[in-house]
């Protein structure tokens, strides 16, 4: 994989950028897909003209729309594959949370596609991204093109030793509504229906009722298996989420980046968090104290 930071300032200079980049892989037998704002998207196909039929092309707003989802498009699509990426999230209107989620994910897209055929170039309109944000180009990204062309970046960190703003604080405490169920590998099944009767009593709507069914099952299985064998799940409502915490006294994950890589297919292993985190709206982990606190929060409704 190649992953480069891309700045620009207009869209003749976007255009300048990616139809070249375009055309060659085209000639090269790579793959291409071009994310960005529908408006660039009608630029850059009146620009490439006929090759516009040989790319795919994407919506940003809703192909970043989960991030985690976003790392198991990208897989999908680069499996096998000499593949170009041109890509240019939404950061505009975003709250810090997602705005920290979609940073950690340009991180750990370095992780999640290393091995694959891939050329990944991410574009930042300096017209538009928050200086926060263009601060971690350069962080997240191994190269940066420039106007001598593409350099190695000396403040790239890898992913697993990525720190960001409230990584390491301690989790706020439940609400004050909160529910605690124990639980035992001989009472998953009676902790999913528990689960399941919390958020239909609290208005969850029901296709998402499932998602976080699945996830805390995933989790707690996990606990049961790998931890120490029981746990609790606390759930509380806040801020439009149903939130749900497994506590397992079996101690911290050794994985480095937990749930963020898709297991193998063949792997036995792997699934719990990488599934939670495809589900779930956000997923928190804390290791304190000999005690692993995995946060699952899901929105109340689909909207």
């Amino acid at each position: 994989m190649k992953h480069v930071a891309v700045p620009y300032d207009s869209d003749e200079s976007f255009l300048d950028l990616a139809v070249p980049r375009v055309r060659s892989a085209l000639d090269e037998g790579r793959r291409v897909l071009v994310i960005t704002c529908r408006p660039k998207l009608n630029l850059l196909a009146d620009r490439l003209g006929r090759d516009a039929g040989r790319i795919d092309s994407r919506a940003s707003s809703s192909w970043y729309d989960h991030p985690y989802r976003t790392l198991a498009a990208y897989h999908e699509y680069t499996r096998g594959r000499r593949t170009l990426v041109i890509g240019e999230p939404v950061w505009r209107d975003r709250s810090l949370r997602e705005i920290r989620e979609l940073i950690r994910y340009e991180s750990v897209v370095n992780a999640a596609l290393h091995a694959t055929a891939v050329i990944m170039l991410c574009l930042y309109d300096l017209r538009d991204v928050p200086k926060d944000v263009l601060d971690f180009g350069p962080i997240n990204h191994p190269m940066l093109l420039g106007a001598d062309g593409e350099v190695t970046s000396t403040q790239f960190v890898q992913p697993h030793e990525l720190v960001l703003n409230g990584d390491r604080q301690p989790l706020p405490p439940p609400g004050g509504d909160a529910e605690t169920i124990r639980f035992t590998g001989r009472e998953l099944k009676r902790l999913r229906q528990g689960v399941g009767d919390y958020a239909r009593a609290r208005g969850m709507d029901r296709n998402l009722i499932t998602s976080l069914v699945i996830s805390v099952s995933e989790i707690a299985a996990n606990s049961v298996e790998h931890g120490a064998g029981h746990g609790t799940i606390t759930m509380w409502v806040a801020d439009g989420e149903l939130v749900c915490e497994v506590a397992d006294p079996g101690g911290a994950l050794h994985d480095p980046l937990p749930g963020y890589i898709p297991p193998e297919p063949e792997s036995p292993r792997g699934y719990g968090l990488w599934i939670s985190r495809q589900l779930c709206d956000l997923v928190e982990l804390r290791a304190e104290d000999g005690l692993l606190r995995v946060r699952l929060h899901l929105k109340m409704g689909s909207s």
